[in-house]
């Protein structure tokens, strides 16, 4: 491939982003996070850039219950680096949280705040992924 090849931009079809606040979360094995996400919450995958030698992605995109959620894996000579999730809790409303939960624990979630009935009326419980991250579930009660 030539320079001036290299310079020219490339079109790409960039998926629909769902939602109006969107994370993008960096964790360690981002490719793994995203089959790990389509097991327990039922992820579908919206995008990826290729892996690099070392088999790091630096995007992919997740469609999780209606809404888009984005990963890379770290790249500290790319001001990526990774550190611990904490002070925060990705939230999903829905409509079967039993169904929800009862997937997200199979797939080796761990409970933090088993699913249950809350003073403000939701079915409501927290889960931790194996990457770290938070989750809340919980779906009003009928």
């Amino acid at each position: 491939m030539t320079t001036a090849e290299l310079e020219q931009p490339t079109e790409t079809v960039q998926p629909e982003v769902k939602g109006g606040v969107v994370p993008y979360l960096v964790v360690e094995g981002a490719v793994k996070a995203g089959d790990f996400y389509a097991r327990a919450f039922g992820a579908q995958e919206a995008g990826r850039h290729p892996v690099d030698e070392q088999g790091r992605t630096m995007h992919l995109h997740l469609w999780i219950n209606g809404n888009s959620v984005m990963f890379s894996d770290p790249f500290p000579e790319h001001c990526g680096a990774s550190v611990p999730a904490q002070g925060f809790t990705l939230h999903m409303q829905v409509e079967d949280v039993d169904g929800w939960w009862e997937r997200a624990v199979a797939a080796g979630c761990e409970v933090v705040l088993p699913l249950q009935l809350m003073f403000w009326g939701q079915r409501y419980g927290q889960v931790r992924d194996p990457f770290g991250i938070s989750w809340s579930l919980a779906a009003p009660m009928r």
